[in-house]
């Protein structure tokens, strides 16, 4: 063995070292992670060196958190840039956090299909009247109407341990809003019906602060005296919290600051550039979204194919829906013409709109 060799660790006290198998410095070689600074070409054998032993050691706590590999091999790369690798690890935090908040609630649900007999399970909530109406509001567009699809004709009513989330989809669209909440209880969730959701609206419209909810078997809003009680629909909502997390799971290409009532204007302008599509017998109008030469959106004929700019198709109708439901001060996320565009409210990026694109 050469002096250079000498100084090399071998596989198995790498190992010990880092806290990782043989197998999984294997695994994480193959991969391209953490390759060997040398392999004996006869018998295959690893070799490391000692300055490989910290990114091993980091490798490996890592993977007892959970890290997806991509996440792994990201945090290596970026070891030296400490503040990025600790965004890396807050937002797998949020992860792991919202995946707890879905066991639970997932859990809840079993022990009701175990034991119906069960003791119900009661949430108190105390909202502002106003943030509640404006996040119903924001949602309500996006309630599916397809007869064929029951479990996305309502509004899900999510409580999290710090607050509220409504949420609505037709599955071309998706809106989420957040209400700031007191709770008292374990978290839960409510599939609404839309008619109630609808009688909600006018009650809202009474003079109060706040508004007290109790979510159980059913669900009972106070406001002002007058009370609605509703009971919640008898189906799953989709996993919406999956689509979330795609969607914001990186950074979009294109994060762009838009007056809503700007975009509005051109949206419906006479003369406005619009393509067709036909869906299950509907004909909807199509606009194409682009960037001019200082990143600023425009809007650009969804015909013209020529060019290599970004151009991004939505169905007008559920743009100018989402843009109502935003508000004056919006911030519109791109990410290329197959990719769902957020449209998200400036000063609350929690409440937002995922729109899927059409294909120009």
């Amino acid at each position: 063995m050469t002096a250079v060799e000498s100084e090399l660790r071998s596989i198995g006290e790498l190992a010990r070292a880092s806290g990782l198998t043989v197998s999984a410095l294997r695994f994480y070689d193959r991969s391209g992670v953490l390759a060997p600074a040398r392999v004996d070409p006869v018998t295959g054998y690893r070799w490391y060196t000692g300055d490989q032993v910290d990114p091993a050691r980091l490798v490996a706590g890592l993977r007892r958190v959970g890290m997806p590999l991509a996440g792994i091999a990201e945090a290596l790369r970026l070891r030296h840039r400490p503040a990025e690798v600790h965004r890396l690890l807050d937002a797998h935090l949020r992860r792991l956090e919202d995946g707890l908040a879905d066991a639970r609630r997932e859990l809840s649900r079993i022990r009701c299909l175990i034991d119906p007999e069960e003791t119900t399970v009661t949430t108190r909530l105390v909202l502002s009247r106003t943030d509640l109406a404006a996040a119903v509001a924001a949602v309500r567009f996006a309630v599916g109407a397809d007869p064929e699809l029951p479990a996305l004709a309502g509004v899900l009513l999510s409580v999290e341990p710090d607050g509220v989330r409504l949420v609505a989809t037709d599955r071309h669209r998706l809106a989420v809003a957040p209400v700031d909440a007191t709770v008292d209880g374990p978290p839960v969730s409510a599939l609404l019906p839309v008619a109630a959701v609808d009688e909600l609206r006018a009650l809202l419209d009474a003079d109060a602060a706040t508004v007290d909810a109790v979510v159980a078997d059913r669900v009972t809003f106070s406001v002002a005296g007058r009370t609605l009680t509703v009971a919640a629909l008898p189906y799953d909502f989709p996993d919406y919290r999956r689509l979330v997390r795609a969607q914001v799971g990186d950074a979009p290409a294109y994060r762009i600051p838009v007056d809503g009532a700007a975009l509005r204007a051109a949206l419906t302008a006479d003369g406005v550039r619009v393509g067709h599509l036909a869906h299950d017998g509907v004909a909807h109008e199509v606009v194409a979204l682009g960037l001019d030469g200082r990143g600023e959106l425009r809007l650009v004929d969804p015909a013209d194919g020529t060019g290599d700019g970004l151009r991004v198709g939505v169905n007008r109708e559920y743009l100018l829906d989402a843009l109502d439901a935003g508000g004056s001060q919006l911030v519109l996320e791109l990410d290329g013409p197959i990719t769902p565009l957020a449209v998200r409210r400036a000063d609350d990026p929690q409440a937002f709109s995922i729109l899927m694109p059409v294909r120009l």
